[in-house]
């Protein structure tokens, strides 16, 4: 097969007869932040470099290995949008809605870009559902978002997921906190990766993200920010856990979770599930206080997630979940000879004005051919038209899967009544 033939390594296609899956699961997401209060947010699908590196975080893996960026024609360095969150921030910045009523709650279903080793559950690109909760600097707000989380994970028949959580301080305690961490790496430093070498002096706390199994047995025994964080932060990570046992949501403190991007603060959370491929995590998010001010503007303290759509299909399959698919046309209609298939033509169209899926063929096959063609394409109902029907002005409507047959008057008025009746 021609390079031209096939998609880029790192992407997958979605295919009409897969489809409704994805649209089954999209729009039970859609329903659950709604019922949370969330509005849908879109943005675009590049943004400036800069946004990615200041909101993101130059030292990390995303911004230094992983984004997909260019020079447009007027020389502007572009990036495919890595993430969601910074693209929102930065919307809600620029058309002032931070400066209204606050909390503001927004969702968004969107396409992301990473150049990295594809892996089961890991595309270069991705798609994935991803809610910012801005304006609510609460323990309560943290709770919530997990609480979204959740509500999509058991609506969607997911069981065997678990919680962990984690706070990782904020700026005013982790200064001590990276000394340690710093003096820690230092005496192992000729053990570990170049990138980690490089992390060290520009944010030891990545380290404690890298996917190297050295640095990653390293990292495992490096001082925890439990021994260095505020009393601030620690009231907030208590009330969250007593927010969480309040709401019934089990979990797990995991001391080890940094998540991936320097804007997150105090909270960071993941799902994990075994069925979700190479990582295990099916939905990762936390708290971003300082999140605007990195971006140029007033502090306004903000949390939310991102939750993978293909690792939610995956794990859905791995569980045996099963996505029924949607039901074939209410009607086709089979036609014999030129006058059957201008009748059979000029009902569809009537019918499908009326708001009825029906369908006939576009092919002028055998009359066999498109009854078969109907059968295969889960059609309700067929009827057939030829010149005897034409001439007696009566139609025979059967019922595909029980044989059952009734007769009605061949104008798009009766033939409704039947579909309706059913």
């Amino acid at each position: 097969m021609s390079l031209c033939t096939q998609g880029p390594r790192g992407t997958a296609d979605l295919l009409p007869n897969e489809s409704f899956r994805w649209q089954y699961v999209e729009q039970k997401l859609r329903d659950i932040c709604e019922r949370f209060g969330y509005k849908e947010i879109r943005t675009p699908t590049f943004e400036h470099t800069e946004l990615f590196a200041r909101g993101v975080g130059e030292s990390t893996d995303i911004v230094g290995k992983e984004m997909y960026t260019m020079l447009d024609k007027g020389g502007r360095s572009i990036t495919l949008r890595p993430e969601g969150t910074a693209n929102v921030a930065r919307a809600l910045l620029q058309h002032g809605v931070l400066k209204d009523t606050l909390p503001v709650r927004a969702y968004y279903l969107a396409c992301c870009f990473r150049y990295e080793k594809p892996q089961s559950g890991r595309l270069r690109e991705h798609h994935q559902l991803g809610i910012e909760l801005f304006g609510a600097p609460s323990a309560d707000a943290d709770a919530e978002t997990i609480s979204v989380a959740k509500a999509v994970l058991d609506t969607l028949g997911i069981t065997g997921y678990s919680l962990e959580i984690n706070t990782i301080g904020c700026s005013d305690c982790r200064a001590g906190f990276y000394s340690a961490l710093r003096d820690y790496f230092a005496s192992r430093i000729n053990e570990m990766c170049g990138s980690c070498n490089d992390r060290l002096n520009r944010n030891p706390l990545r380290i404690l993200d890298c996917k190297s199994p050295v640095c990653k047995e390293i990292a495992s025994g490096a001082p925890l920010i439990s021994e260095y964080i505020c009393d601030d932060c620690r009231v907030h990570f208590s009330d969250l856990k007593s927010l969480l046992e309040l709401d019934g949501i089990s979990y797990t403190v995991n001391p080890h979770i940094v998540r991936g991007q320097d804007y997150y603060s105090k909270t960071v959370f993941e799902f994990i599930h075994s069925g979700a491929g190479a990582q295990e995590t099916i939905c990762g998010g936390g708290r971003y206080d300082r999140l605007t001010e990195f971006l140029g503007a007033d502090r306004c303290a903000g949390v939310g997630f991102g939750m993978g759509i293909e690792r939610l299909l995956m794990v859905m399959e791995s569980e045996g979940i099963d996505i029924q698919q949607p039901d074939g046309p209410e009607l086709f209609l089979a036609y014999i000879g030129d006058a059957g298939y201008k009748t059979a033509r000029k009902f569809c169209t009537q019918l499908r004005q009326k708001g009825v899926y029906a369908l006939y063929d576009l092919n002028q096959r055998s009359l066999k051919s498109q009854l078969k063609y109907a059968d295969k394409i889960n059609a309700k109902r067929s009827l057939v038209i030829g010149d005897g029907e034409i001439q007696s002005e009566n139609v025979i409507i059967r019922d595909m899967a029980t044989g059952e047959q009734r007769g009605c008057g061949l104008d798009v008025d009766s033939i409704m009544s039947i579909i309706l009746c059913n």
